[in-house]
């Protein structure tokens, strides 16, 4: 059997705030339904941002447990956090940032 990644599913109370984050710190191209958009970027598999009106961001480190987080690798980590930190990106810890949604990420060289 051979099982492959086909997309990583991030809800979102606001699907614009959060796929707009998405789409600027990654780049590539939006594609939009009324309950889903689908962000494709070279390098990532297919981002769904999900429509989910009671999602509530996880409370990391400390209470609800983070359920899934991505590692984001860039050449520059400097500029990357500055571009993370300008579309939208709350840091949590270190290189440890949360998207408006409140999904964290790792930003590492």
């Amino acid at each position: 059997m051979n099982v492959k990644l086909g997309a990583v599913i991030i809800d979102a109370a606001s699907l614009e705030t959060e796929s707009a984050f998405w789409h600027r710190l990654l780049g590539g191209s939006l594609t939009t339904t009324e309950t889903h958009h689908f962000l494709r970027a070279e390098g990532f598999p297919v981002l769904v941002i999900q429509h989910a009106a009671g999602q509530a961001p996880p409370e990391w480190p400390d209470g609800v447990s983070q359920q899934l987080h991505l590692d984001l690798i860039a050449e520059d980590l400097v500029a990357a956090e500055k571009l993370a930190a300008e579309s939208g990106a709350r840091q949590l810890s270190g290189h440890v940032y949360a998207s408006p949604a409140g999904h964290p990420f790792c930003l590492r060289v």
